[in-house]
């Protein structure tokens, strides 16, 4: 039966938010202004794709979406939060718009909303640390995380891996000229890192609640099917950013919900700088194709998977 996607991301926006809506501290609590940043960041609008693919890779592997698998992907929302708030700092890319709405440091000013940004982060850190899985899942969870939103290169594919990496990577090319190498790496590992995780992330929640229920302990047994959603998440994370690149190009403010052109006028790193724009858009469906293939092994628990990753090459937002 094909998955209807916007109910499915719906029904995700939901779940997500529930789970954020009970983990961030409210906005009367003190100190109020860096509650009210931080929740004015989570809660302006994002489409919640990341914490999508966490459940849903959970499902894939599970059977049934785990309860936990909804606190996860609240995890992944609040450290994709942060790096948006720390991304349209006057510092870095210096941004008046996301979501349609002033970022943070227009509303809250740069020290608040930096701050709001480490807050997040850390409440990411201690959401995982106390999900309802067995200790080897978590701490397998925390590393993999850990990974890809820092600096370092990855515990299994041995290529910059990291989100932090990334970024410094997107900084220090600005005005100059783009290599594909160059502009693969940085985008592999500023946009393509966290959506990997997430989905990876899900596949050893999952797979840590299905041995529990067999009474089996986790270890490196199911290994392939966490390597092929790796697989997965690489290859819909950067056609991802391909599309990203190529909407910054075509759309409008308005369309987007955040500045248009801003990869341009700032000279970045970009897909189709180096490829066109025709191309660029061949390429993403040609990931897609590629990353359909890696899910071959969960037959058609992975058609929600599926769904989310083209409406990822779809969109026009």
């Amino acid at each position: 039966m094909p998955v209807d996607v916007q109910t499915l991301l719906k029904s995700g926006v939901v779940l997500a938010d529930e789970a954020l809506e009970r983990l961030l501290p409210a906005a009367t609590t003190a100190p109020h202004s860096i509650h009210r940043a931080m929740r004015h960041s989570t809660f302006a609008g994002g489409k919640r794709l990341r914490p999508v693919l966490a459940m849903e890779a959970a499902r894939a592997v599970a059977g049934t979406l785990p309860d936990a698998a909804v606190e996860l992907g609240a995890a992944i929302e609040m450290v994709h939060t942060y790096s948006l708030i720390h991304d349209d700092l006057p510092a870095l890319d210096n941004d008046d718009l996301r979501r349609g709405k002033p970022t943070c440091h227009v509303v809250y000013g740069e020290a608040i909303a930096i701050l709001a940004g480490d807050a997040l982060q850390t409440l990411a850190f201690q959401t995982l640390a106390q999900l309802k899985v067995r200790p080897a899942a978590i701490v397998e969870i925390i590393k993999e995380f850990s990974f890809a939103i820092g600096t370092g290169v990855g515990p299994e594919t041995g290529i910059p891996y990291g989100m932090i990496g990334g970024q410094v990577e997107d900084i220090e090319g600005e005005g100059q000229q783009p290599t594909a190498a160059g502009v693969e790496r940085i985008h592999r590992s500023k946009t393509g890192a966290l959506i990997t995780t997430s989905i990876v992330c899900g596949g050893i929640l999952g797979l840590d609640a299905k041995l529990a229920a067999e009474g089996k302990s986790l270890d490196h047994t199911h290994a392939d099917l966490i390597a092929a959603l790796r697989t997965f998440g690489e290859k819909a994370g950067l056609a991802f950013q391909i599309v990203d690149d190529v909407l910054d190009m075509t759309q409008t403010s308005e369309e987007l919900g955040k500045t248009a052109g801003k990869d341009t006028a700032t000279e970045k790193s970009t897909w189709p700088a180096i490829y066109g724009i025709e191309q660029s858009q061949k390429d993403a469906a040609a990931l897609i194709a590629d990353a359909f293939a890696a899910l071959a092994p969960f037959g058609e628990a992975a058609e929600p998977l599926k769904a989310v990753a083209n409406y990822l090459v779809d969109r026009k937002h």
